[in-house]
């Protein structure tokens, strides 16, 4: 794991839509590993790393820029701000974070009408909550932030111990990474069609577009996942154990079984779970078939494209504190590297 540049991925600002500042971390950490660089017309990134031609696959391999967050919906009598969600974010945990908006980085806490005034409601509702920049008017607000303007947590990339990081936006900066990490690595058998995408926590709109531009004959999604693996207060007082986590970190990397966008082709699935075990390198799986990835509009691409999707475990995922294990992703690299070494026409045609 280069640690520098996850850091620069994570604390990069952009959500759906707005993604010019992560484009640009990624573009500066892919110059000189590839090549036919381009942007297309939505922002994604595009990019080719020739292979030996030993096989005559070409192989699209996909991670999204974006993260979730919010996005200015206007400003009150009183200076406080407005706001909606862009992507799925869970309300509870909004009431008193800290935020940053627009590309200069305004400064603002995420508040909530008193406690004592909202008796009669148990539930946090977004359109309840505003952003406090320290406005003293509307006028005032109005000169630092408009409408549209993109809003993020504002939170620091750290290291935890010698092991564990932590920081905002690993899905699917940390799948941003493990791409990086592929592109400056080889050399490999097939060739390697690189696109970090855009727009996919809001409907994997640059998936799309990606695809068809490279017609690919097989793919791969890095992506960031659930780790469910967290004290839960009922079960220890219960005395009684998690029934089926949804995957945990040190468990390796995820090879997807299902999800709501895609079903992995059997072979394909086999294929990384035999490739992981040929490698010794550990896996777990999804079992949670809720959300979707990428690969959902890439296995539908031209005339359909056989996908898999590896994830990195994280824990508080859709946070600004999502943990990550530096062991997981170094396995996941070991695998998606040793899959683009192992595959070959028996996995993609029938």
């Amino acid at each position: 794991m280069d640690v520098q540049l996850l850091k620069s991925l994570s604390e990069a600002r952009g959500i759906s839509g707005q993604e010019s500042a992560v484009r640009q971390v990624v573009l500066d950490a892919i110059d000189g590993h590839a090549e036919q660089i381009r942007i297309e017309t939505l922002g994604s990134i595009t990019a080719v790393k020739s292979g030996t031609g030993e096989r005559r696959l070409r192989v699209m391999i996909a991670a999204h820029m974006d993260e979730i967050g919010f996005m200015v919906a206007g400003v009150d009598g009183d200076g406080l701000v407005r706001f909606v969600n862009v992507g799925g974010v869970d309300d509870r945990i909004l009431p008193g974070l800290r935020v940053k908006i627009g590309t200069n980085g305004i400064s603002g806490v995420v508040v909530w009408t008193p406690i004592h005034l909202n008796r009669d409601q148990t539930v946090v509702k977004m359109s309840s909550l505003r952003i406090d920049i320290g406005a003293s008017s509307k006028d005032d607000a109005n000169s630092r932030v408009k409408l549209g303007d993109m809003i993020v947590f504002d939170t620091s990339f750290a290291e935890l111990g010698d092991q564990m990081v932590r920081g905002k936006a690993f899905d699917d900066r940390a799948g941003c990474s493990l791409l990086i990490d592929v592109l400056r690595g080889g050399p490999y058998p097939v060739d390697i069609l690189a696109a970090f995408t855009v727009q996919e926590e809001i409907g994997l709109r640059g998936a799309q577009v990606a695809a068809q531009f490279f017609q690919p004959d097989v793919a791969f999604v890095l992506e960031g996942t659930t780790a469910n693996d967290i004290p839960n207060p009922l079960r220890e007082m219960d005395d009684q154990d998690e029934p089926n986590p949804t995957c945990c970190v040190l468990g390796g990397p995820v090879i997807s079984i299902m999800d709501r966008s895609l079903i992995v082709d059997p072979r394909m699935f086999n294929f990384l779970k035999t490739t992981a075990e040929k490698h010794e390198i550990p896996y777990q799986f999804k079992t949670q078939l809720g959300g979707g990835t990428d690969g959902g509009m890439i296995h539908l691409a031209n005339s359909g494209v056989m996908t898999g999707v590896i994830s990195l475990p994280c824990r508080y995922i859709h946070s600004p504190a999502a943990l990550l294990h530096r062991a997981d992703y170094d396995h996941a690299l070991q695998l998606i590297q040793a899959a683009l070494q192992d595959i070959d026409d028996s996995v993609v045609r029938r």
